[in-house]
C-alpha cells in the first residue's frame, strides 16, 4: 500500500473522528446538559406556581373559624438579575444591604436558573410599591399566595397551625418545595392532604426587561390549582369561646362529647392562645415566645396531659365491683378511718350514697374486696389475680387508650396492672395493702381529662359510646363514626349504670352530695361527681365529670383545673355553667359565672420567686 493511501486513510479517521466527537457534543448539550435550555426558557418564560386555596374549617352549626387571606411573595431568578438601583429596592422592602446580599446568595445556592424566595409576606403596602416598580428589577417578580387567618381566636390546640414545611417533609413528599406552607399541628396537619388542595403552574412570556408578554403558547401548558376541601368540625364555637373564657388565669382542661354520636363539642387546654399569633411574618417570634411561656400554652391538656383523675375513679371502680358481683346496691361499708382519711358525711349505706358523699374508706373497702378474690390462699397470688381482673374490665371503659380523635400527641395514661407492680416490687411481692390508693384515684392511676369525658359518655348512654371524634364532614363526605356499627358495647351491665347514676345525680340534686351548693341547676338535671385529686407539688387539683340532663342526656363533661383545690368548689361549677350554656345558650347564675371567671389558679411570678 503507498503512502498516499495510507495519508487518505488517516485524514478519513481524523475527519471521522472529529465528527464524532462534534457529534457527542451536541448531543450532550441538546439531550444531557439541559442548562442551556434552562438559561433560554427562563430568559424567555417564567413558571409561577399556582397555589391552591387551603380548604376552610367551619364548627359544627357552620360558623367559619379559618379562611384564606392573600399574601404575597418576592420571588428572584438569580441568572436573570442584572445592575439595578439597590438602595432603592432595599428602602421599599425594608432590609438593609447586608440581608439582601444573604438573601441573593441563599437563593443562587439553591438553583441559578429556578425561581427562589426572596422575601416571604409582603405587606399589601410593599405589593403595590413593588408592582409599580417591578419592571427596574430584572429576575424578580411577585408570586400570590393565601395566608390563615382565624377568624374567632379560639380552638387553637384543636385547629393547629400552617408554618414552612421542613427539610425532612420536602424529602418525603415531592409535592412540597422549598418554601412551601403546610399543617404543622391540630386539625390542619392530620389532615394536611385534605385541606391542601392540589397546585397548579401558569407559564408567561417575559421579554428582555421582564415584563409579561402573554401566556406561552396560549395557555396550552397551564394546570389550575384545585382548591383544598373544606371540613366541618364537631365543635360548638359560642361553647368553646366560652369555656375558654371561663378558664382564663387558670391551667387544666375541658371536654365535652355528644353521647349519642362521640362528636367532642367543645376541647379547651388552658392557658389558650390565639392561633392567630401563629400566621404571617411575626410566626417565628411569637412561637418561641409560646415555646418559652412558663404556662405551657403550645401543650394540649386536654390529650396530652395525665393525672390522678381523684375521687372521679370512684365511679368506674364502683361499676367493675357491681359487674362482678363483688358488691351489690345496697353494700354498706363503715366511714372507718384506720387506713385511709376521709370527710364527715352521712352513713354511706349503699353504692349510690358512697358517690354522693364520696367515701374514702367505702371504696377502700371495695379494692380490697375486688383485689383479693380469695381465689388463691396466698395473699400475694390472689392479689395478682384480682388486680388483673379488675384492669381488664376497667380497659373497656376507654381508659388507658390513646384515642384516635383527628388530632395528634393524644396520650394514653396508665392503669397500673400486674406487670407494672411486678416490675417495681418483684412478682408476688406485693398485695392490696402496696396499691389501695388506686381505688380512690390516687398512686398509679393517671387519665386524661378527654378518658374521662367519654367515660362520663358511656355512663350517660348506659354502657356503650362511640369513639370521640373531632372532624365531622370533609368536603361533602361525612365522617359516619356514629354508625351503629361504631358503636362500642362495653361488658356491663345496663342495671348497674342506673345505680351508678342514682348516685351521681345525689351527688347534685340532693342535700349533702358534694356539688349540691356548687352546680346544681333548677332546670336542667345533672349527674356528676366530684373529685379532688392529690398533688404533691402544690395545692390539689379540681376535677367534675358529669352528664345531663339525666335522661335523654346531651352533653358529657370532664374538667380538670389545676391547684384549685376541691372538685366540687371550682370544676363542678365550670362544667354546670358549660352544661348550661350548650343547653340552653343562656346562663342563670350571673354569680356563679363571675366567680369563676374571676378566680386565679396561676401562680404570680412574685409567687415563684418566694418560692
Amino acid at each position: 500500500m503507498s503512502d498516499l493511501t495510507h495519508r487518505k486513510y488517516a485524514i478519513i479517521t481524523i475527519i471521522l473522528i472529529s465528527f464524532l466527537i462534534i457529534f457527542v457534543k451536541i448531543f450532550y448539550l441538546q439531550i444531557i446538559d439541559v442548562s442551556y435550555k434552562i438559561s433560554a426558557d427562563n430568559n424567555s418564560q417564567r413558571r409561577i406556581t399556582q397555589y391552591p386555596a387551603r380548604g376552610l374549617i367551619y364548627d359544627r352549626n357552620n360558623v367559619l373559624l379559618v379562611c384564606n387571606e392573600a399574601a404575597y411573595d418576592l420571588m428572584v431568578v438569580p441568572g436573570r438579575t442584572r445592575e439595578f438601583d439597590t438602595i432603592n429596592f432595599i428602602e421599599n422592602l425594608g432590609i438593609n444591604k447586608d440581608d439582601f446580599y444573604r438573601r441573593m446568595s441563599i437563593a443562587k445556592s439553591h438553583s441559578y436558573f429556578r425561581p427562589s424566595f426572596f422575601y416571604k409576606q409582603m405587606s399589601a403596602l410593599q405589593y403595590a410599591k413593588f408592582q409599580e416598580h417591578m419592571y427596574k428589577y430584572p429576575g424578580f417578580f411577585v408570586q400570590n399566595r393565601t395566608l390563615r387567618k382565624y377568624t374567632e381566636g379560639i380552638a387553637a390546640h384543636v385547629l393547629g397551625d400552617v408554618g414552612e414545611v421542613p427539610r425532612q417533609m420536602i424529602e418525603a413528599d415531592r409535592y412540597y418545595r422549598m418554601g412551601d406552607y403546610a399543617g404543622r399541628s391540630g386539625v390542619e396537619l392530620t389532615y394536611e392532604k385534605k385541606l391542601r388542595g392540589k397546585k397548579g403552574v401558569k407559564i408567561l412570556l417575559v421579554d428582555v426587561h421582564n415584563r409579561v408578554q402573554g401566556s406561552y403558547m396560549h395557555g396550552r401548558y397551564d394546570t389550575v390549582a384545585i382548591p383544598g376541601k373544606n371540613i366541618q368540625l364537631t365543635i360548638d364555637a359560642e361553647v368553646q369561646k366560652y369555656a375558654e373564657s371561663l378558664m382564663q388565669n387558670k391551667k387544666g382542661a375541658i371536654v365535652a362529647i355528644e353521647p349519642s354520636t362521640g362528636e367532642i363539642l367543645v376541647m379547651v387546654s388552658s392557658p389558650c392562645f390565639d392561633p392567630q399569633l401563629l400566621v404571617g411574618r411575626p410566626r417565628g417570634e411569637n412561637f418561641d415566645s409560646l415555646a418559652n411561656d412558663p404556662g405551657e400554652p403550645l401543650y394540649n391538656r386536654a390529650v396530652s396531659a395525665t393525672y390522678p383523675p381523684g375521687s372521679v375513679f370512684k365511679v368506674p371502680v364502683a361499676l367493675v365491683a357491681l359487674q362482678d358481683e363483688i358488691i351489690i346496691p345496697n353494700s354498706f361499708f363503715g366511714c372507718v378511718q384506720t387506713h385511709i382519711r376521709c370527710h364527715g358525711h352521712p352513713k354511706a349505706n349503699s353504692v349510690a350514697k358512697s358517690i354522693q358523699y364520696s367515701c374514702n374508706p367505702y371504696y377502700y373497702a371495695v379494692g380490697r374486696r375486688l383485689v383479693q378474690r380469695r381465689i388463691e390462699s396466698s395473699i400475694f397470688r390472689d392479689s395478682h389475680i384480682g388486680l388483673g381482673l379488675w384492669k381488664d374490665k376497667m380497659l373497656t371503659l376507654g381508659f388507658e387508650k390513646a384515642f384516635d380523635i383527628g388530632i395528634p400527641a393524644v396520650n394514653r395514661g396508665l392503669i397500673a396492672g400486674t406487670d407494672y407492680y411486678d416490675r417495681l416490687y418483684g412478682k408476688y411481692r406485693w398485695a392490696y395493702s402496696t396499691i389501695y390508693s388506686l381505688f380512690i384515684g390516687q398512686g398509679e392511676v393517671l387519665t386524661s381529662t378527654l378518658q374521662l369525658a367519654n367515660f362520663s359518655a358511656i355512663v350517660a348512654n348506659r354502657g356503650y359510646y362511640f369513639s370521640p371524634y373531632l372532624v365531622k364532614q370533609i368536603g361533602n363526605e361525612k365522617t359516619n363514626n356514629s354508625d351503629e356499627e361504631n358503636k362500642i358495647i362495653t361488658a356491663f351491665d345496663k342495671k348497674h349504670f342506673e345505680t351508678i347514676i342514682e348516685g351521681m345525680d345525689n351527688a347534685i340534686n340532693e342535700l349533702g352530695g358534694t356539688g349540691y351548693y356548687t352546680s346544681r341547676l333548677s332546670e336542667i338535671r345533672i349527674c356528676g361527681k366530684t373529685g379532688t385529686a392529690q398533688n404533691p407539688h402544690g395545692e390539689n387539683h379540681s376535677v367534675f365529670i358529669a352528664f345531663a340532663p339525666k335522661e335523654d342526656p346531651v352533653i358529657a363533661i370532664s374538667v380538670f383545673i389545676e391547684n384549685a383545690g376541691y372538685g366540687g368548689s371550682w370544676a363542678a361549677p365550670a362544667a354546670s355553667l358549660i352544661i348550661e350554656k350548650y343547653i340552653t345558650r343562656e346562663i342563670s347564675n350571673k354569680y356563679r359565672e363571675q366567680r369563676i371567671l374571676d378566680a386565679v389558679f396561676i401562680d404570680t411570678e412574685e409567687d415563684n420567686d418566694k418560692e
